[in-house]
């Protein structure tokens, strides 16, 4: 038998040393609980558009910056995964849609953790109907009024 190791959320900054750790976390915390998940494995970094435009160009041959890309590192019982932040993109997106950027960050790690839980979405208009798009922005409401589900 498996033990489990609870739930273990490593949050990486790198230079973006002004980013809410611990708001992070509770997205993932969050999206983790409203799944029933109770043990997994994930790492959310922010990369800056260079860095995360080769990881776009070499994982998924598109040629420039994006806001998220999110990696399942495995098909145990636990969950294992790893999710990129794009945060110089994340910035100008919460400036196009008039959000916080606090608010869109956590969009984006609800958004990655619930790609590596194996959900998807269709691309274009279609996008914001999706079950995924009405999950996870009812886990950005509840995360940003505090309830991380931990």
């Amino acid at each position: 038998m498996t033990e489990s190791r609870g739930l273990e959320i490593t949050v990486n900054p790198g230079s973006f040393a002004a980013v809410p750790e611990v708001l992070l976390e509770s997205a993932v915390r969050r999206t983790l609980a409203e799944e029933g998940i109770p043990a997994a494995e994930f790492s959310v970094t922010l990369l800056d558009d260079t860095a995360i435009g080769a990881l776009n160009r070499e994982y998924l041959g598109k040629d420039r910056p994006t806001d998220v890309i999110a990696f399942s590192l495995g098909d145990g019982p636990e969950p294992l995964g790893d999710v990129y932040i794009g945060m110089d993109q994340a910035l100008r997106q919460a400036g196009e849609l008039g959000v916080s950027p606090e608010e869109e960050l956590v969009r984006l790690a609800v958004h990655g953790t619930l790609h590596v839980l194996g959900y998807d979405h269709p691309e274009g208009s279609d996008r914001t109907g999706s079950a995924m798009f009405v999950l996870q922005e009812r886990l950005v409401r509840l995360v940003m009024e505090g309830g991380s589900g931990a």
